[in-house]
């Protein structure tokens, strides 16, 4: 018997259990037995061809099934199978060698200290607990100084990021962010007040970051990363901080670090459960050797989606601002090779091995990516400049718009209204007449429906309606609409007085 550790965005199709033990001696065999006990799920783990997903990685205990026989693996009784599908959520010299932790971790490159980097009098008494540590003082906080680390958000993980490393003393904090600060945002992100609430997060940020910190250099990059300018933007940096919450954005991160040679300092989180790593230093492996391809668009909720603790990328950026200063000194052993799992409810630390993929398309030997691409292409979604704007609601074939659905409830016509987000969301806000029916429960209920129904499918913005639509559209139901919008467009268009969350 294995136990099987299932991770959150996957504990919706076991009934909400973090773990299943299940018979089986491979480990294709016990997963073949999970996905037997919850049908739901094996979809979600296995692509039509009956493979594991490129976008789910599978470990036994610690090592990664793919670099031992894959899903014919042996599993012995009291072995651990787990499941670490990609999470939304933010100088190496790339080599062909399998990564291993170095003893010692030795700096991007090396400092040249200037005159600038030299200390003042008011500096030593500010870093004076560091000028104590034998592993830091003078020279240490000398190389702080000189450094420069390039942030890619300003949100939750840039949050404590900026902080910690203003505090610590790094003197030169990129920030790029567009986004302005709203309430959604307090919650985790302790950089910003409710005071900042409309501004400019890269305003918000940098104006706490100086105000901890005077003698920091903030740079401010007030852009979306794109192929255009992503490599002229990192190119001036040490070390970048992946802080970002979305797919097309972390790849199109790890791909400019590779090419131009930059540690990635990476972490993602969501609801209870984070992750942190650093990708593409010293040889060691970067984001594609651990997620090849992305997961589709909608498969992976996003933390607006599926929510966060406020506390959690607290403790995921302050893991990744200890490895970039360790990176910056020089010291310590770096998480290299070395995916570190965390689980807020269970309180606990895993860590797992990562490889260097040798099939890998841009660190790998055999390189096919040789410049950056069309990342939201990529990763199937549209482009910002695609999107429609928020004041704009386009409604296509198989929808339906809010202030239609409100027409149809006020002239009281036939039809069957369902709402398949979680029950704890219903609890907060709700469309009278709705019938509430979970997403990962909805297939369970597809026999209930008649086919000759006028069917509405709504849920918070959108994506999980539309999932459930073509749910019922394989089964055969032609008069199924999903709400364009959800509920957040029902706030926006229709009854102010329902809460927005």
């Amino acid at each position: 018997m294995a136990k099987i550790l299932i991770p959150t965005p996957l504990r919706q199709f076991t009934g909400k259990q973090d773990s299943v033990t299940v018979a089986g001696d491979t480990v294709g065999s016990a997963l073949a037995n999970l996905t037997a006990q919850f049908p739901d799920l094996r979809k979600q783990i296995f692509n039509d061809e009956g493979k594991v997903r490129s976008f789910v990685n599978v470990y036994l205990n610690d090592e990664d099934i793919r670099y031992l026989s894959k899903t014919d693996t042996p599993v012995k009784d009291g072995d651990a199978i787990s499941l670490v599908p990609s999470i939304a959520g933010g100088s190496a010299l790339v080599g062909s060698a399998l990564a291993g932790p170095p003893e010692k971790a030795a700096p991007p490159e090396e400092v040249t200290l200037s005159d600038e980097a030299t200390l003042t009098k008011e500096e030593i008494l500010r870093y004076s607990r560091h000028l104590i540590i034998p592993e830091v003082g003078i020279e240490g906080q000398q190389k702080l100084k000189a450094a420069k680390v390039l942030l890619i958000g300003a949100g939750g993980l840039g949050a404590p990021l900026g902080l910690y490393l203003a505090a610590a003393g790094v003197g030169r904090i990129g920030l790029v962010d567009f986004d302005v600060v709203d309430f959604t945002n307090l919650q985790r992100q302790v950089i910003h007040s409710t005071a900042d609430v409309g501004r400019n997060k890269i305003d918000s940020a940098a104006e706490k970051m100086k105000g901890i910190n005077p003698n920091v250099t903030v740079v401010k990059h007030e852009v979306a990363l794109t192929s255009e300018n992503a490599l002229d933007i990192l190119k001036d940096y040490d070390v970048v901080v992946d802080g970002t919450d979305n797919f097309p954005t972390r790849y199109l991160v790890n791909d400019a670090c590779v090419l131009l040679g930059k540690p990635n300092v990476y972490g993602s989180i969501f609801r209870f459960e984070g992750q942190a790593t650093v990708f593409a230093y010293q040889g060691g492996p970067c984001y594609r050797c651990l997620y090849p391809e992305p997961p589709p668009p909608g498969l992976v909720p996003s933390c607006a989606e599926g929510g966060v603790l406020g506390i959690l990328p607290g403790t995921i950026g302050l893991i990744q601002a200890t490895e970039t200063v360790k990176l910056i000194l020089g010291i310590g052993e770096l998480l290299v090779g070395r995916l570190l799992l965390y689980d807020a409810l269970g309180m606990r630390f895993r860590e797992l091995k990562l490889r260097k993929n040798p099939e890998c398309p841009i660190c790998g030997d055999h390189r096919t990516i040789t410049k950056l691409i069309d990342y939201h292409q990529f990763c199937g979604v549209p482009s910002p400049n695609q999107a429609p704007a928020a004041q704009e609601t386009k409604v296509n074939e198989g929808e339906i718009g809010v202030i239609e659905l409100k027409e149809k409830l006020d002239r009281g016509d036939k039809f069957v209204l369902i709402d398949v987000r979680e029950p704890h969301e219903y609890k907060i806000c709700n469309i009278p007449g709705a019938k509430l029916i979970p997403l990962g429960e909805f297939p369970r209920h597809v026999g209930e429906f008649n086919r000759d129904d006028d069917i509405v499918i709504h849920c918070r913005s959108g994506m999980r309606s539309a999932k459930a639509c073509n749910v019922l559209r394989a089964a055969g139901f032609e008069h199924v609409r999903n709400v364009v919008g959800g509920i957040l467009a029902w706030s926006d268009q229709v009854d102010p007085s329902v809460p927005k969350y």
